[in-house]
């Protein structure tokens, strides 16, 4: 029987086996990846995707995971009742094995292709020549006391403003309009082709601890609008960030952010700050506590007032699935050249402070 398998897919397993070391190879290459792929390949294929899929009112890509998700639920329970019916020989669960193997082989091949080697780019570092990522206490102090200053005025600006946080399409148009402006400075960040929608599966992430993603197989970012609104226009620019090509965390993060202080409106200001800030304020909490408290006693009260909701809608979210999914996830980021894991988000205040030591502002 397994004989009979692989010799009736002999001519898969070769050409899997051929793309997968095609596929290591290439990103092995950095220069190439930037070049040959991002910039080139990637840019030209990913509006293609976004043309096809973005004037659909739903996600396309949230669709095809519920499909994806009923058939393996689906597999899973003929296989068990296969077992306990004695149906199931060991050749046959083999045999079952290498096709399912088989399957997820061409699943990594196509999500490389599609998206996945980004995660081996020289990416926005390499494009802003930010050549030292490394900082001391000293600098994430500066960064930290910078970001306080910056999160308080955004906060007072949205308040003068009297500007409501837009929704869902309106967000969305938004964000587009701040890489518009973005890309006034850096080219390399224009964004043609919107494709952002609203997460089938919000309510889920609550409770997962996820706020947005992107789909590679279909160029769709996904936002979780069900989380408070002040959090919301930060979450798409940096999703955004993800179509372009920054497939690292802290990559997506700090284009989101230039996306995002670049907008002409205060609400994207103040959502990239306010997460920043908090970013740059855990880090100081690691090795001076106090710092970080008197910090935050320093902000705005309408900031704090922020703060303690998302702090509730946290609480109020809490589930004991989330832990072993952020374990996951911080697996998956250590296999895509993202080492620090789940930390790797946070790495964002490196770039940030390399960013205003070469530029002189944040």
């Amino acid at each position: 029987m397994i004989k009979r398998y692989l010799k009736q897919n002999k001519n898969l397993w070769l050409i899997a086996i051929f793309f997968v070391l095609l596929i290591k190879l290439f990103s092995a290459n950095k220069s190439w990846v930037e070049t040959a792929y991002a910039t080139k390949f990637y840019s030209f294929f990913s509006r293609i995707l976004r043309i096809i899929f973005g004037w659909i009112p739903f996600s396309i890509g949230d669709f095809l995971y519920l499909i994806a998700a009923c058939w393996l639920f689906w597999k899973v329970v003929k296989n068990v009742t296969m077992l306990f019916k004695r149906e199931l020989t060991g050749k046959l669960a083999l045999k079952k094995m290498l096709h399912l193997a088989l399957i997820f082989i061409f699943i990594y091949i196509i999500f490389n292709i599609f998206w996945g080697i980004n995660y081996n780019r020289k990416g926005i570092a390499y494009q802003l020549q930010l050549t030292e990522l490394k900082y001391d206490a000293s600098d994430l102090k500066m960064l930290q006391n910078l970001l306080l200053q910056k999160v308080n005025a955004s906060k007072v600006a949205v308040i003068n403003s009297h500007e409501s946080y837009p929704y869902k399409n309106d967000l969305f148009r938004k964000a587009k309009s701040s890489y518009d402006d973005a890309a006034k400075k850096y080219p390399f960040l224009t964004y043609k082709n919107l494709s952002v929608k609203s997460s089938f599966y919000g309510w889920l992430g609550d409770y997962l601890g996820f706020t947005g993603y992107y789909d590679p197989f279909t160029g769709e970012a996904q936002v979780n609008t069900t989380v408070p609104n002040f959090l919301q226009p930060y979450i798409t620019t940096h999703e955004i960030a993800h179509q372009l090509g920054y497939a690292k965390e802290n990559e997506a993060n700090f284009v989101g952010y230039l996306a995002a202080v670049n907008s002409r409106d205060s609400i994207f200001h103040y959502s990239a700050y306010f997460d920043l800030f908090l970013y740059a304020n855990r880090e100081v909490y690691y090795f001076d506590s106090i710092s970080s408290k008197n910090a935050r006693e320093k902000l705005n009260p309408f900031v704090k007032k922020d703060i303690e909701e998302l702090r509730q809608f946290n609480l109020a979210h809490q589930s004991f699935i989330e832990p072993a999914i952020t374990w996951l996830y911080g697996k998956f980021l250590k296999l895509n050249q993202q080492p620090q894991g789940m930390h790797t988000y946070n790495a964002v205040v490196g770039m940030l402070i390399a960013y205003y030591k070469k530029y002189g502002k944040i």
